[in-house]
């Protein structure tokens, strides 16, 4: 077949040329559906996610996996072999200073600080037996959102915007949610790469109480004479890209024009928060006097908005520089005063966290949104100087609601010291492996070819965690 875009053009070259290439994108999304159902194995439970990331890691024993022998041993020496930390500074068994309780009729243990999410604890599926391999920041953060520890991975999101897409063509699959100045965790914009997939599939990052959530959000021209030049634009690149025998960047690049095009009237009315009623907003903290919690609840109640329009996957960023912490990228990096920083940071999330929960029920949304609450490692029983927790590896706590999760239950266990995982060990290919099952995906068929070899969010890795699945 001529590859000369003036050619007479056949019905699919027809359908790739009209409508500014709303006809290919058309077919592309059918096909692409159709390939990935193909490899499900069930009906979705889920059809959208939310991730909480709580960036620069949260202390599991003074959070989600209580460990009563550590205030009575408080003081004393680690009575096992302390493995090497990120700063190497280790001291005694450092009790936690927060209580716990048992909420709801499943009786999970959660420590004061998440006193309002813990009121959803027969929502939540707790699991208590994280793993990662890395140590420091930036290869966690790259490790938790694409499982590896390095930059050039598709994050997660990325995988379920090219696995699923949008549900809705005025925005994107992928969401990024900022407020209050903050800033990505360490790695950067990274973490929410495309990788090799599409460029379409990145991250969009707004920012949710910005009155321009986008950068040049708003048209500076009338819609007729954007929409005629996109035209043009669009026509010039299809004779490129027919030119050069079909390519995926300059595709990529004609549909991000049409998606920033159609974004532009649907973003800001998404982001527009105005008209939420004002038990709403009480309920989210937006209009609270505390200026982080209020910026989180920006966050909380825009995911909430953007899901409820057919957004697949939104994260949620933490904003604090918590005290004792290494940066405003890490604000859960407690390395001195934990008490007073894990307090902080609690209370930023905590009401945002639940009312989430309380308005996504509400609506009927729950069922089919996975929440998802984790960090990049947890933190060490024992002391970083005399009142820090140094970075933990070895067995931290996340948990997830909604989505067809068994709410209530408790997935594997630390030891005494909350130190090491003695039961269900659990990585991040597990986790993300759980998603995409519960978004319909087999983990192991969903694949991409790239640099000779079919990549997949798993790698070679990763069982779904069917204890905490109804």
């Amino acid at each position: 077949m001529s590859t000369n875009p003036f050619s007479q053009p056949s019905r699919r070259q027809f359908l790739e040329r009209t409508s500014a290439g709303f006809g290919a994108m058309a077919l592309s999304s059918m096909l692409h559906r159709d390939l990935f159902a193909a490899g499900t194995k069930k009906q979705p439970k889920a059809k959208n996610v939310i991730l909480c990331y709580m960036s620069g890691g949260v202390s599991q024993v003074d959070s989600f996996d209580p460990k009563p022998r550590l205030n009575k041993e408080h003081g004393k020496d680690m009575p096992m072999k302390v493995e090497r930390t990120q700063f190497n500074n280790n001291g005694q068994i450092l009790g936690s200073p927060f209580s716990f309780k048992k909420y709801g009729e499943s009786g999970i243990d959660v420590s004061e600080i998440f006193e309002k999410t813990a009121g959803h604890a027969d929502s939540l599926a707790v699991i208590r037996s994280m793993t990662t391999t890395v140590n420091e920041h930036a290869q966690g953060n790259f490790m938790a959102h694409t499982g590896f520890p390095f930059l050039g991975h598709p994050s997660a999101g990325a995988w379920i915007s090219y696995g699923l897409g949008s549900e809705n063509e005025n925005l994107p699959a992928y969401c990024v949610l900022q407020s209050g100045g903050a800033v990505p965790a360490h790695g950067g914009v990274g973490l929410f790469s495309n990788g090799f997939l599409p460029a379409q599939h990145q991250a969009s990052l707004l920012k949710a109480d910005d009155p321009n959530p986008v950068s040049n959000i708003k048209p500076s021209q009338a819609n007729s004479i954007q929409r005629t030049r996109l035209n043009f634009i669009n026509q010039i690149d299809k004779q490129f890209s027919a030119s050069l025998g079909g390519n995926d960047k300059v595709e990529a690049a004609i549909k991000n024009y049409e998606t920033a095009f159609n974004m532009q009237a649907a973003v800001p009315e998404v982001c527009d928060i105005s008209g939420e009623s004002p038990a709403t907003r009480k309920l989210y903290g937006v209009d609270d006097p505390d200026p982080q919690l209020s910026a989180y609840a920006k966050q909380a109640l825009l995911a909430r908005r953007l899901v409820e329009r057919g957004v697949r996957f939104v994260e949620l960023s933490c904003l604090t520089e918590g005290l004792g912490a290494g940066g405003a990228a890490n604000p859960w990096d407690q390395h001195s005063k934990v008490k007073e920083g894990h307090r902080a940071m609690a209370h930023q999330v905590d009401q945002p966290i639940a009312a989430l929960i309380t308005d996504l029920k509400s609506r009927g949304l729950l069922e089919e949104t996975l929440i998802v609450f984790t960090g990049e490692f947890g933190r060490t029983p024992f002391s970083q100087g005399s009142d820090g927790r140094d970075h933990n590896p070895h067995g931290f706590s996340v948990w997830l609601a909604g989505g067809g999760v068994k709410g209530g239950s408790i997935y594997g266990a630390t030891d005494d010291y909350g130190y090491k995982v003695v039961d269900k060990p659990t990585t991040f290919f597990d986790l993300w492996a759980t998603v995409l099952h519960q978004l319909g995906i087999d983990h192991e068929n969903f694949t991409y070819r790239y640099a000779g070899r079919d990549v997949r969010l798993t790698d070679v890795h990763g069982h779904v965690l069917h204890d905490i699945l109804t």
